[in-house]
């Protein structure tokens, strides 16, 4: 029997041809190569699987499905199907410099309780963009992920001119879905029901989902400047009139299904009020003009049962005090440097 690789590459297209041909140009370059890719086509019609098929990589297996299951969903499978130590969840649009993989390791192998490892992801307005261009200009889209007070996530450092200000590595609260880096024996550890990913989420907002199960159950996220990719953003948080109707749907339903999930009475008390006026500003703007996105609140309301298990499944799984996870919240991004002792317990 074959060993399985150090690294599965798990990729989900979803009409991704204009994006995914870069994408796995830069993991053929990358400097380990100890990786398989596996991808995940959800019902493309652009093109994507018949260029995928033309492909004769070794390392590379395609999967087919007849509809879009949901980002959520064809990742679990993924990775559910590998047997490697770690799993880089990437998107078609996010490119990798030929050292990520390695440097990603490396971060992650420094201490046993790294459950993820986020990287530097540079901004690209286009898939062809010049890697070069970008870095010269500096704008990042992501350095790790946090909350704030009214339980909105953000990319660390998205939009700003990196400055050298994120050149040291750092304990971050989590790590973008755009190339998220997890050790297996994390995912295995947190996974509720076999779903690593909630799939009730379908897309959006699932990496925060996971990142704040990861936390809560006592693992850690280590950004290392040494990785580095780059990412073209299609959805940015005050750009909703500018996306689909099922993406603005879902970020609703999401960000409600996110704190059934995860957030316990006493930090609702906490942050009651940051958090009570980002809902009713979220829930009054649904009602008024944006009826598309009703029915993911009724899928919640309609669910509720179930998903009031799942909760309680998912907070018998904390192993560290509410305090360690509010030191987390601020308004502003927030990192600790790697030498700060991040263990409690519950």
């Amino acid at each position: 029997m074959a060993m399985a690789p150090l690294i599965t590459v798990s990729l989900v297209t979803f009409n991704s041809r204009d994006e995914i041909e870069r994408c796995l140009q830069c993991l053929d370059a990358q400097s380990l190569q100890d990786f398989e890719v596996r991808i995940w086509d959800n019902a493309s019609t652009d093109g994507t699987v018949e260029f995928l098929k033309s492909l004769s990589l070794p390392r590379l297996s395609l999967f087919c499905s007849g509809t879009n299951v949901g980002f959520c969903a064809a990742h679990n499978h993924i990775i559910e199907e590998s047997g490697a130590e770690f799993v880089l969840v990437l998107n078609p649009d996010c490119y990798l410099e030929s050292h990520y993989l390695e440097a990603a390791v490396g971060a992650a192998r420094k201490n046993p309780c790294i459950g993820a490892v986020a990287g530097k992801l540079y901004r690209l307005r286009t898939p062809s963009e010049d890697f070069e261009v970008a870095r010269r200009e500096g704008i990042l889209d992501s350095t790790g992920t946090y909350f704030t007070p009214s339980f909105r996530h953000f990319d660390r450092g998205s939009n700003e001119v990196e400055g050298g200000r994120y050149s040291l590595e750092e304990w971050v609260f989590g790590v973008t879905g755009a190339a998220g880096f997890y050790r297996r024996g994390m995912l295995e550890d947190i996974q509720i029901d076999g779903e690593y990913f909630d799939e009730a989420f379908f897309a959006y907002r699932e990496d925060a989902d996971l990142a704040w199960r990861m936390q809560s159950a006592g693992w850690q996220c280590l950004y290392t400047p040494q990785a580095v990719g780059y990412h073209v953003r299609k959805v940015f948080p005050a750009g909703r009139s500018r996306v689909a109707e099922a993406i603005n749907m879902h970020s609703v339903k999401n960000r409600f299904l996110f704190r059934l999930n995860n957030v316990a009475w006493p930090t609702c008390v906490r942050f009651f009020l940051p958090m009570a006026v980002r809902d009713i500003g979220v829930l009054g703007y649904t009602i008024l003009f944006e009826h598309s996105s009703l029915p993911g609140l009724s899928n919640i309301a309609r669910n509720f049962r179930a998903r009031w298990k799942r909760r309680q499944k998912i907070q018998s799984k904390r192993k560290v005090s509410l305090s360690s996870l509010h030191r987390w919240i601020h308004w502003r991004p927030t990192a600790f440097p790697k030498e700060t002792s991040l263990q409690d317990g519950p």
